[in-house]
């Protein structure tokens, strides 16, 4: 089952929100909780709320035991941007982007490992030679 929770509107720009969420992708829920507790940018502090989100909504919600899980995939995609101007030399202007994202986090179940199938033998060459 997977288990999503979004943060819409945050105020970082997607380019630097997807740093992080590349990092956890993939990873155990408690093994991302510390990567994300020792990387020193502002984007860990809202992609770690999207997760303890998730965690809760998995808990509380689904009743699914959060230590089972893996982050899934996590996205941080553009948002809707704010447009500002600021003065420059002689009376010109230039425009700022002040860019927002959403940020979306996925958990799911571990991957079971399939049992290790013994490997079919190779048929030996002197028996075709032979016939």
């Amino acid at each position: 089952m997977e288990v999503r929770s979004t943060y819409k509107y945050a105020r970082i720009s997607s380019q630097k929100a997807r740093q992080v969420t590349r990092a956890i992708t993939g990873m155990p829920v408690s093994q991302a909780l510390s990567v994300l507790d020792f990387t020193p940018k502002k984007a860990t502090l809202l992609v770690s709320k999207v997760l303890r989100s998730a965690i809760a909504n998995a808990t509380n919600n689904h009743e699914l035991d959060a230590e089972e899980m893996i982050v899934a995939s996590a996205v941080a995609t553009p948002g809707p941007s704010l447009k500002r101007i600021m003065p420059r030399a002689r009376g010109s202007a230039s425009s700022i982007k002040k860019r927002m994202t959403h940020i979306t986090v996925v958990l799911g179940n571990k991957p079971e490992e399939p049992a290790k199938a013994e490997k079919p033998a190779k048929k030996s060459k002197s028996k075709a030679s032979a016939e």
